[in-house]
């Protein structure tokens, strides 16, 4: 990647790459109807009427009243139904609470706030063009959920979506691709998506203020625990099977799946996971500690009074932390240090009682080890469109990390493996410079699939996309979030990406439904492409790509030279 301060300082895609971590045949793909949703905004990909109506069918029972959603092209869908209250001014660091009960129907017809967050600062047209994000509108109040379903009877599997954004932003909707529609409409299944808390509303140590806010640190995580609550106590009332929950994740999300599975509160509520280009983050609860202190003793509240902070605009409060963690990341250059401007990640904390281990470090987590996992990753894992190396420019990059000798070799093997790829291509699979990168991710499947595997229980099977968009000259590869337009099936709705081609709807055909698979039987092979578990001799992985395969160990010489 290009040396000049100018493309450093935007090298990380997503808003510092997401703060990550981390058989149907190709006349069945293209005979099938072509329709797509849109978010909040208007059906723009359609390509024909999706005969949307809101009938009285349309009413599904929870136990804290009716919701009233609409159907689109033979697909029930709710948007932004309540599992929670508000999580503002009095509630701000407590356990989520259940919705308060209402009288006749809710109207759940759009999605929900997001969680409070800096949005995008749209630093590159063709970034934005490719992954089309849509930052929604924000609020305190963001204890929602999504649903489609075929319908509202029957006993389908469950595939409940967690966003990605590392723990600080994102939401269920920031990506077209997480539109669950065809999944419910192509894969019979009930998908969920979820908002849930982030950053500082989320995961900020509020103990010292006393009996309630024991959980404080990890409320952002104690979230979705309760949004799977939610989902074993009403999924049945919209067709689906709460003892068939699949959860899975990507980037951030996926970081979230795998602290999931190491969380005793949660165990019960899913059957199987799938962590997609993430990883997992906690942070000491003495830093924790030792951050809001500062924060505090920074804002001059006296006494330190809570009611103050949980009437502080969440702004105020925002800077509030990242000015903390600032002094603190200047004072102490071990955990709270990163490269650029001194601010540390959000983070679940390792608290002890909520989430008692860290999860994928020295092993995987113990009370997991009858849930099958996935675990994945892309090729193009450090793309951003606004950084354009020269091949010089990338050697550099690489020496200077890699030293001499091993950045020379590793990018004469790079060349070597993809002579067809560009160097501006190939930065984007290990560029030396960046938070995420290809290899080291691949790094880190492997290393969590061992740790699985170790387990000697439930199976992990591994995969890696490496499918190559045609859009913008071939340029982007299969950058960090590709994979998503493709496992829900969602190549028009995402057109901007994927193109939409024959061959990209085929791919998303199989894609989509080896995932509805892994979440209706814990095993994701389907006739024509049987996908077989890994172990840590062979590293057996499925490659998603026009000619999807079985591989051992993709990639494995070169991401070995990381190691």
């Amino acid at each position: 990647m290009s040396s000049s301060p100018t493309n450093d300082s935007r090298l990380l895609s997503r808003r510092d790459a997401l703060k990550l971590s981390a058989g149907a045949g190709l006349a069945a793909a293209v005979a099938r109807p072509a329709q797509a949703s849109d978010s909040i905004k208007t059906g723009v990909h359609q390509q024909q009427p999706p005969n949307c109506s809101t009938p009285h069918s349309a009413v599904a029972q929870t136990r804290y009243g009716k919701v009233r959603g609409f159907v689109s092209g033979d697909v029930f869908t709710f948007k932004g139904v309540p599992y929670g209250q508000d999580t503002g001014g009095a509630n701000r660091w407590l356990p989520a609470k259940p919705p308060i009960p209402w009288e006749g129907e809710y109207p759940a017809l759009i999605y929900g706030a997001n969680c409070p967050q800096r949005l995008h600062d749209w630093h590159s047209q063709e970034q934005v063009f490719l992954q089309d994000w849509d930052d929604g509108w924000q609020s305190e109040d963001m204890l929602k959920l999504n649903i489609w379903t075929p319908s509202l009877t029957g006993s389908r599997p469950v595939m409940f979506y967690i966003h990605g954004g590392g723990f600080e932003f994102g939401s269920s909707y920031e990506l077209p691709s997480h539109e669950g529609a065809n999944m419910a409409r192509y894969h019979d299944v009930v998908q969920v998506s979820v908002n849930h808390r982030l950053n500082a509303l989320g995961f900020l140590d509020m103990s010292q203020f006393g009996a309630g806010y024991e959980e404080s640190s990890n409320v952002g995580m104690t979230d979705l625990v309760a949004a799977l609550k939610w989902v074993q106590e009403n999924i049945a009332n919209f067709g689906g099977d709460p003892n068939r929950v699949m959860i899975y994740g990507q980037s951030g999300g996926g970081g979230k799946v795998a602290t999931l599975m190491a969380m005793p509160s949660a165990q019960g509520l899913f059957h199987c996971a799938a962590i997609q280009s993430g990883g997992a983050f906690t942070s000491p609860a003495e830093e924790a500690r030792e951050l809001t202190r500062q924060m505090v003793k920074d804002l001059g509240i006296s006494g330190g009074s809570l009611s103050a902070l949980q009437k502080m605009d969440w702004t105020a409060l925002m800077a509030a932390a990242d000015a903390a963690q600032g002094k603190l990341s200047a004072s102490n250059p071990g955990p709270f240090h990163r490269p650029g401007p001194p601010r540390r990640f959000w983070a679940p904390i390792l608290d002890g009682t909520v989430i008692p281990t860290s999860p994928f470090h020295d092993s995987a987590p113990a009370i997991s080890r009858n849930i099958p996992l996935m675990v994945g990753s892309v090729s193009e894992e450090g793309n951003m469109m606004a950084s354009r190396p020269t091949e010089a420019e990338w050697r550099a990059n690489l020496i200077h990390a890699y030293g001499e000798e091993k950045g020379k070799a590793l990018a004469d093997a790079m060349q070597k493996a993809y002579p067809q790829k560009s160097a501006r291509t190939l930065s984007y699979m290990c560029g030396g410079r960046g938070f995420l990168n290809g290899l080291s991710m691949r790094n880190g499947v492997v290393h969590m699939a061992k740790l699985k595997y170790e387990l000697h229980a439930a199976p992990v099977y591994t995969y890696y996309f490496t499918w190559q968009t045609k859009m913008l000259d071939g340029v982007p590869g299969a950058w960090h979030t590709s994979d998503l337009q493709f496992c829900f099936d969602n190549t028009l709705r995402c057109e901007q990406g994927t193109g939409n081609t024959p061959e990209a709807q085929a791919l998303a055909r199989k894609m989509a439904r080896a995932w509805a698979n892994f979440a209706r039987t814990g095993n994701p092979s389907q006739p024509g492409l049987i996908w077989e578990p890994s172990d840590p001799v062979t590293n057996k992985t499925m490659v998603w790509d026009n000619n999807s395969r079985m591989v051992n160990d993709p990639d494995g010489e070169l991401r070995k030279f990381l190691l």
